[in-house]
Parts: structure tokens; sequence; C-alpha cells
């Protein structure tokens, strides 16, 4: 995620007021769900997230999650329905997981990351994620799991 606040190691990032949205998408292709290796900032470097970043003001957490994909990988997503849950990131910065269907591209590491790759639900637990998406894959591994009974 683009300069996603907050993890082991981060500087406390003093906010006041509601917390700002950081956008997480779970994009899902024949069973699998991309996840995305940190390459930058070094705090974050080689932990493992669903990509995404900050909402920008203005703008709707579906519209940051199409921007950040469009930024980060390079494709056109569109953003299908935020996921239950909530996780907090540095003070004043929280995760939304959305769920998003690939419409154009092939997603490519441009921006923060090293590295993706397509996980399958038995995979999951195969990379280090980062403390926040370790705790959202769960949900994850749910939606991967009715979206292949449905």
């Amino acid at each position: 995620m683009t300069d996603r606040p907050g993890a082991p190691g981060a500087a406390p990032a003093e906010r006041s007021g509601p917390p700002r949205v950081v956008v997480g998408a779970a994009i899902l292709r024949a069973g699998r769900v991309l996840a995305a290796c940190r390459s930058a900032p070094a705090h974050l470097a080689g932990g493992w997230e669903f990509p995404g970043g900050k909402q920008e003001p203005g703008e709707s957490e579906a519209e940051a999650l199409v921007r950040e994909c469009r930024e980060e990988l390079g494709v056109a997503v569109r953003a299908v329905g935020r996921l239950p849950g909530a996780w907090p990131l540095a003070p004043g910065y929280v995760l939304h997981l959305w769920h998003a269907e690939l419409l154009s591209g092939e997603p490519l590491p441009l921006e923060d990351h090293s590295e993706l790759r397509w996980l399958g639900p038995h995979e999951l637990d195969e990379v280090d994620w980062l403390p926040q998406d370790r705790d959202a894959v769960a949900v994850v591994a749910g939606l991967m799991a009715t979206t292949r009974a449905g």
C-alpha cells in the first residue's frame, strides 16, 4: 500500500479526529487472491499485504481502491464491496478491506512492492503478512470460500 502508516518499528503519527481510511484490495482470480510484498518504506519491507493505500480527501473508499490499484499495480479493478471488519494501523489510521474484481491488465509491482503472488486458500499462511493484514486473512479466506461455492 502506498505510504502505509503504522507497523512495528514505525514512528507514531499523531492525528486527531476520525481515523483516516487505508483501503486494501482482495483481488480474486481463479480461486486465488493477490498478495504483494513490500519493498518500501524500510520498516515494512519484506512484509506481505493486500495492495491498496490511503483514501484521499473527497474520494470514496471505492474510488481510492480503484486509484491505488491503478497506481501500484497498473490494473483496472472494480470495487465489488467492502469486507466486514476494520483493522487499526498507526494512531489515526484504520484498514478497510474490499473485494475487488480485476477488469483489465496483469498486476505488476510498480510502486513500493518487490513481488506479487496469487495465493490459493491453502497457501495463505505461506507468506509473512504484515500484522494488520494477517488479522484480516481469515475474512479474505471466507470470501474465497463463498466465491468458489457461488
